[in-house]
């Protein structure tokens, strides 16, 4: 299966919704006539892309084994978003922006759950390196339940330089770190700012932290040492948005 297709009816949907320019075709089980593949039929024909009834046999080998829910999409090549376009769209954000920006996240269904999570927060834009990191491919844009979709995913060459354009357009750099002195709950997030979180089981790289303004923790009173990084990553996320509305944890 190739990276442009995805699968699944909230992430087809989605995508018709948020972005109907990159969606090509889809496909429907032609044995589902219920109001939920009927919405996204609905959709395609608004957006003007085309629909083929098919057989389930056919979409279960189109998605080679990604759970498609009887709908799949394709989407017509684009290049990624790339360090160029990160100068213009950090030019044009908010006062205070929140993006997230991730040091090595190679599993792909880690790099869903954390677009969707950033996406779910209100996050402006989400950062990777161009190596070492999964691919946006089907299983990370299902896993993502359509957040790849509707906010900016940007692959830079470099991100210990990304880090410092960052830093030179306001931005504060808030690692997450197992082994750092404060606590998430006490990092001020409520200016620009920039969560970076480290990949699966490594953490953030050493140039990496180096380029943080500083390194925070999630507190841990059970008998596990660390969380999986699409955990870590909705728990700053939504601490930063606890701290921008101005509440209190209970």
């Amino acid at each position: 299966m190739t990276d442009n297709i995805i699968t699944g009816l909230h992430a087809v949907l989605a995508a018709l919704k948020n972005n109907r320019v990159q969606v090509e075709e889809i496909w429907v089980n032609e044995a589902r006539e219920d109001k939920r593949v009927g919405e996204v039929v609905a959709a395609a024909r608004a957006a003007r892309v085309k629909v083929h009834q098919s057989p389930k046999a056919a979409l279960d080998r189109m998605a080679d084994g990604v759970r498609h829910q009887g709908v799949i999409a394709r989407l017509r090549a684009m290049a990624a978003r790339t360090e160029p376009q990160l100068e213009t769209f950090l030019a044009d954000l908010p006062a205070a922006p929140l993006l997230l920006v991730l040091d090595g996240v190679q599993d792909p269904h880690n790099l869903g759950a954390c677009l969707r999570s950033a996406d779910a927060a209100g996050a402006h834009g989400v950062i990777v390196p161009r190596e070492h990191t999964a691919p946006l491919s089907a299983v990370a844009r299902r896993a993502a339940s359509g957040a790849a979709e509707s906010i900016p995913v940007f692959q830079v060459v470099n991100l210990a330089r990304c880090l410092r354009h960052l830093k030179d357009a306001g931005l504060w750099l808030v690692g997450a770190s197992h082994d750092a002195d404060v606590d998430i709950y006490h990092a001020d997030l409520k200016g620009p700012t920039a969560l970076v979180l480290g990949g699966e089981g490594k953490g953030l790289r050493r140039l990496t932290r180096e380029h943080c303004d500083v390194l925070a923790r999630i507190p841990m009173t059970g008998s596990v040492s660390s969380l999986n990084v699409s955990v870590a990553a909705g728990i700053c996320l939504f601490e930063a948005v606890r701290q921008r509305r101005g509440t209190k944890p209970s």
